[in-house]
């Protein structure tokens, strides 16, 4: 994902996106190149070199990292219709907790409470050639079904609450459930990731490059950086992705921008480093990565995230489309933002139906002032 100039939606993979007024605020167009979504490439990558090499405990090892969530069980059949058209909805989420070793990294009180600071719905086309992006704003007013969380206390549905109170009330399913009744959209399956496990990829990584064009300073998310280039280690990875307040206009919009532009340099980053050359060091990965994920149930083993994996290496920036949740600011209260209802529809119909999402539906929308401050090095 990046702050640059992004592909405009439309035509899955165009890269030539361009960036237009809303009420004085920059617009967000982000972008993402090479292929591999995520954590699971990596994870396949290091399971089948390693495999490779005669070291057959690594699959149990590795699969006993795994943690998983049943999401049809927790949801039953009150659920949109899966698509027979060959695609694929998967949601994933950045996970929030301040409890237990994440507290120290995100601050705040230990409640034993969690949030989805980061949450995107990753469109598989059929074929498994292109994809869309739909980056969810955490701070977006929604009206939340009754949910059920994992200890099995039923929540009342709720109006006008952010987002990401859906995980925080009733877990990945609640999550799940509140964006499919958000879309009408099917999701095949649920991915998260911890921010700890995040940093500790990051420093084993040996750190991401970035430039800044702007100054950074966020005492909220302790993270200051001087305009110019940098190499991020772990936490000041995490403080980037987590910054609102010190770059942009401070509104959730600007952090999703500046979350893509690392990714995109996260990914370079993946492409230099020579794993397929120190299984050690694939090991060392795919090892912290089986511990920071989280999945639905059907991908809860090495075999199944492997396949899964293998299935979308296809799939590379010019076969992307990145865009956000059409939303508007709420005139009551500038750090929330409300859904634009009819451009969202466009988005929806667009999954639905696996056909592109039309430039209509992201023109005009709320944008968050931070594009282009970070960019790869």
């Amino acid at each position: 994902m990046s702050a640059e100039s992004t592909p405009e939606p439309g035509i899955p993979g165009d890269d030539n996106g361009t960036t237009g007024p809303d009420s004085g605020r920059g617009r967000r167009k982000p972008r993402a190149r090479r292929r591999g979504l995520m954590i699971a490439a990596w994870t396949a990558a290091g399971v089948v070199v390693l495999g490779g090499t005669g070291l057959g405990y690594v699959y149990f090892k590795l699969n006993g990292n795994l943690k998983s969530v049943d999401i049809d069980q927790a949801l039953g059949t009150d659920r949109p219709t899966k698509a027979d058209n060959g695609s694929e909805n998967i949601l994933v989420l950045g996970s929030d907790t301040r409890s237990g070793s994440n507290k120290k990294l995100g601050g705040g009180t230990d409640d034993g409470s969690a949030r989805s600071d980061t949450a995107m719905i990753i469109h598989v086309y059929q074929g498994h050639r292109k994809a869309s992006v739909v980056s969810l704003p955490r701070d977006t007013l929604i009206d939340r079904p009754a949910c059920t969380d994992p200890k099995g206390v039923t929540h009342d549905a709720a109006r006008d609450v952010m987002f990401n109170s859906a995980y925080s009330t009733g877990g990945a399913a609640c999550a799940v459930k509140t964006v499919e009744s958000m879309s009408g959209v099917r999701m095949d399956h649920y991915l998260e990731v911890d921010f700890a496990g995040f940093q500790k990829l990051i420093d084993q990584l040996g750190g991401v490059r970035i430039t800044t064009t702007k100054d950074i300073d966020d005492p909220d998310s302790h993270l200051r950086l001087k305009a110019g280039a940098h190499i991020l280690d772990g936490e000041q990875a995490l403080g980037l992705v987590r910054t609102r307040h010190g770059v942009g206009d401070g509104s959730d919009l600007g952090r999703i921008q500046l979350q893509q532009a690392f990714v995109k340099a996260l990914l370079d980053q993946v492409e230099h480093v020579g794993l397929l050359g120190n299984p050690k060091k694939l090991l060392d990965l795919a090892d912290t990565a089986t511990k920071a994920v989280t999945t639905d149930s059907a991908l809860g083993s090495v075999n199944s995230l492997m396949s899964f994996a293998d299935g979308l290496k296809g799939i590379g920036a010019s076969d992307m489309t990145m865009v956000t949740l059409p939303v508007r600011y709420d005139p009551a209260d500038p750090n929330r933002v409300l859904v634009e209802q009819s451009k969202a529809r466009l988005v929806w119909n667009a999954l639905k139906t696996d056909t592109a999402i039309p430039k209509a539906a992201t023109t005009g929308t709320a944008t968050g002032e931070a594009a282009g401050v970070v960019t790869a090095s």
